[in-house]
């Protein structure tokens, strides 16, 4: 099997796990990974012989601007620029901070290669705002593709895994956001909620990916770092009345939810993060979302949950349902998410209930 060939932009918090991502992928082949400065990731990988997960060897190339020297300092093994990385693969997936990617994207016009870009980026950076369940019909054989953000990734799971059960024609969110990643220090230590302007960027996001619903919401910044929790209330289409039964059974079969209650111990954002821990995944990472069954409510024909979302890993998933699509290796969004979900193990923990 020819596996397709992938490099990676930017080694940080989303750029390590998309290069774990593409390790994991047996159809996938990680030709290396490129960045500016000799981070903490990328000493503790030297420390680790550059050997990432899966066991696959992290070969790195520095972008323009790098000081070699920096890295040699620190006996980093550089295999080359990044331009050379880009010339080697048939797809970047660019973790770049943002606006570095629409820069980027210049390199990846110049050499032919195709890309796809995190939620940072402006939209209009890709040929499609992509959602690996919602649409990922309209990625197939794109060049550039940009990713939903993690919040309106994980948003968009549940309400995309509803519609196609049931139909939505409306939903109302809202978001309890965390303030950074964790080890972030830039926005300072605080002791405060601070309030986003209506609407949030999720709802007009979920609307630009699902044309078809109305969406609003309100984001309250948190001073946590472990996960953001959203709340939503959907109206079923036509005035369909969509029961508390019927949504926990369309949510517990959906391969990237993971349906749970207070009762079994997952109190809070902080519950997921230990158990992802305890579980042995790599970095304390989930990919699936968190969804508490008793959080499930009916209010007349609307129903409400809620969702919690591991801000550091939920993309990726559906950054992988992007490669699929991009380089046609899936023509469909059931053989492409389903060939993501085997390779990342998505899932596996419903089979053993």
């Amino acid at each position: 099997m020819k596996k397709i060939r992938v490099g990676v932009a930017g080694y940080g918090t989303i750029g390590q796990r998309l290069a774990d991502g593409v390790a994991l992928q047996e159809d996938m082949e990680l030709v290396g990974i490129a960045d500016l400065a000799p981070t903490l990731s990328l000493q503790a990988l030297r420390e680790n012989d550059m050997i990432g997960a899966n066991g696959v060897e992290y070969k790195l190339y520095l972008v323009e601007g790098a000081d070699p020297a920096a890295f040699a300092a620190m006996d980093i093994p550089v295999a080359g620029t990044f331009e050379d990385l880009c010339r080697s693969v048939d797809i970047m997936l660019d973790s770049s901070p943002a606006g570095v990617g629409a820069k980027n994207k210049a390199i990846y016009e110049r050499l032919g290669v195709k890309a796809i870009f995190q939620g940072g980026e402006k939209n209009d950076v890709a040929d499609v705002f992509f959602h690996g369940y919602a649409n990922y019909e309209q990625g197939l054989g794109q060049d550039y593709l940009k990713l939903t953000s993690c919040n309106t990734t994980g948003l968009i799971r549940s309400v995309d895994c509803l519609d196609r059960a049931f139909g939505i024609e409306k939903v109302a969110i809202t978001i309890i956001r965390r303030v950074a990643d964790p080890g972030d220090y830039h926005r300072g230590l605080t002791n405060a909620l601070q309030m986003e302007k209506a609407p949030t960027h999720q709802a007009l996001d979920l609307m630009t990916i699902m044309p078809h619903i109305s969406a609003t919401g309100i984001l309250v910044h948190t001073p946590v770092t472990h996960g953001h929790i959203i709340t939503v209330v959907a109206t079923g289409r036509n005035g369909r009345k969509i029961t508390r039964e019927e949504a926990l059974a369309a949510f517990s079969a959906h391969p990237r939810i993971r349906v749970v209650t207070v009762d079994a111990g997952f109190k809070g954002n902080a519950s997921f993060f230990k158990y992802a821990r305890d579980l042995g995944n790599r970095r304390g990472d989930m990919y699936e979302i968190g969804l508490w069954a008793d959080s499930v409510v009916e209010s007349g024909n609307d129903i409400m949950y809620a969702i919690n979302v591991p801000q550091e890993s939920v993309t990726i998933p559906e950054t992988m349902d992007a490669v699929r699509a991009a380089l046609r290796m899936q023509p469909t969004r059931e053989e492409g998410t389903a060939a993501t979900n085997r390779y990342l193990k998505i899932g596996r923990f419903k089979n053993a209930q």
